[in-house]
């Protein structure tokens, strides 16, 4: 039972170190991730110049048959246009795609729950969202604020209490050596399971061997008993018989010699 309380330990802490183990982990690959992403930035940059270094190039080409501030108005005038078109598309789709919560999803599953409440009393006029006040709005805003305040003074007063994190070689050695004292832990409850069930088996045998001892022996008795009491019915009713015998046929040969 020893065993098995300090399994019963060990197990929430090593979830718990496996986890932060976990985050520390995706911390690392976050920052590798994060300088892949600048090394990518500089290189965009650099397709920005090439872009804007085959544009000057485009305006000095045009520049040869007409005069070079023409040949730069025009190309403006291009990239002006297509500036226009695409973001006169990107703000129709974005305004169709407006507002950005599932408004008929949530409109159904309020529907359904109030349906399941109230049944036919229900009275869809009441789904319509009431417009708030500037007031409330401020006063939400601010309880929002300060919920948030509240929760990360509770996260770092968590944090004085438990002291500084331990880094990730900390917690992989941590880890490792619970797993080998969890390992040992499982080896002993195997071994001690094992040892109850030998016992258990060697008790079983035991008992079917004393079961089969006393079955054998009861059967002897009863052998024993039987005959014992078979040759003692003989000893004493053997005589009386030949006696009620010997009787009855004098008594049958007196009446027959009385008859004639």
């Amino acid at each position: 039972m020893g065993a098995l309380k300090l399994v019963s330990r060990l197990v929430p802490k090593q979830l718990n170190d496996e986890l932060a183990l976990a985050k520390a982990e995706l911390k690392r690959k976050g920052m590798a991730l994060g300088i892949a992403s600048a090394i990518f930035a500089v290189a965009l940059v650099f397709l920005a110049l090439l872009v804007v270094a085959l544009i000057v190039a485009g305006i000095m080409g045009l520049a040869t048959v007409m005069p070079a501030w023409l040949a730069a108005l025009l190309v403006a005038a291009l990239f002006l246009v297509l500036l226009l078109i695409a973001g006169l598309v990107g703000y129709l789709r974005l305004k169709k795609a407006l507002p950005l919560k599932p408004e008929q999803a949530l409109t159904g599953m309020r529907y359904d729950v109030a349906i399941a409440k109230e049944g036919g009393k229900f009275n869809v006029s009441t789904m319509v969202a009431k417009p708030i006040s500037n007031a409330e709005a401020k006063a939400k805003k601010a309880e929002k604020v300060a919920k948030a305040k509240r929760a990360k003074a509770q996260k770092e007063a968590k944090a004085v209490q438990n002291g500084p994190a331990p880094s990730e070689h900390d917690l992989s050695a941590r880890t490792a050596a619970r797993r080998e004292h969890l390992l040992a832990l499982r080896a002993t409850i195997i071994a001690r399971a094992d040892i109850r069930k030998d016992a258990r088996v060697l008790w079983q045998n035991a008992k079917i061997t004393a079961d089969d001892a006393a079955a054998d022996t009861r059967h002897k008795f009863a052998e024993l008993s039987g005959t014992t009491a078979v040759e003692t019915a003989k000893e004493r009713w053997f005589p009386a018989g030949v006696f009620m015998v010997s009787t009855t046929v004098l008594v049958v040969l007196l009446r027959k010699l009385i008859r004639k």
